[in-house]
């Protein structure tokens, strides 16, 4: 598409349209939420359908303004904004997603996930680790910015440090997304979730330690 902020809007506002074309034929009562064990601990009205699409336009009004920030910040050219923007592609992507899976569950009145062949635990992860490795491909290209990046007290110290700090957070960010896709097709139930929040702590502190190290060996 040449233009993607009218895939970005699409995105945006499609949870919206297909929830409102679907709350028709959904139950009045819905699963509302999932214990660790992947159970109904909690029954809601279907109109609560709506909470996810309005946080996905909610998301997707933030991620416009962070990216016209990013282009004020950016003297020459729009190479940040456009970064930002195709971030906000793919959480609305991933939003989609999620509210596709959840109009199903509330559809078919899901009791136990573990019912479903499709593991919403497993579907995070793999989503997750496509996220990670598009936006790792193209992190290296940001330029220097106090909004978005790999972003430290060391990393902001010149562009020399900025540039190889940014590098490697999107190696960083590569090699995470090929490990919680190995996890998303191996692993099931909250275990998934477990190795998702171990991944991306451990790429955080890895990350934050680099540009500690590039920075003194900067001088």
């Amino acid at each position: 598409m040449k233009n993607p902020k009218i895939l970005y809007l699409i995105l945006m506002f499609l949870p919206l349209a297909v929830t409102a074309v679907m709350i028709g034929i959904l139950p009045d009562q819905i699963p509302a939420h999932y214990g660790f064990d992947g159970q109904v601990d909690r029954w809601g009205s279907k109109y609560e359908s709506f909470i996810f699409p309005v946080m996905t336009a909610a998301m997707g009004a933030f991620m416009l303004w962070m990216t016209r920030i990013a282009a004020r910040q950016e003297k020459d050219g729009k190479n940040n904004a456009r970064v930002v923007l195709m971030t906000g592609i793919l959480l609305l992507i991933w939003f989609n997603v999620m509210n596709g899976y959840t109009l199903y569950t509330s559809f078919a009145r899901v009791e136990d996930l573990s019912a479903v062949k499709l593991d919403m635990n497993s579907l995070a992860c793999l989503i997750t680790g496509l996220l990670l490795i598009l936006v790792g491909n193209v992190m290296p290209k940001l330029r220097m910015n106090s909004l978005i990046g790999l972003r430290t007290s060391w990393s902001m110290k010149n562009e020399t440090v900025w540039k190889k700090s940014q590098r490697f957070g999107g190696i960083s960010l590569i090699v995470s997304g090929l490990l919680l896709l190995a996890v998303g097709i191996w692993v099931r139930g909250m275990a998934g979730i477990l190795w998702l929040l171990a991944i991306l702590t451990a790429d955080l502190v890895v990350c934050v330690y680099y540009t500690y190290r590039a920075a003194r060996a900067d001088g």
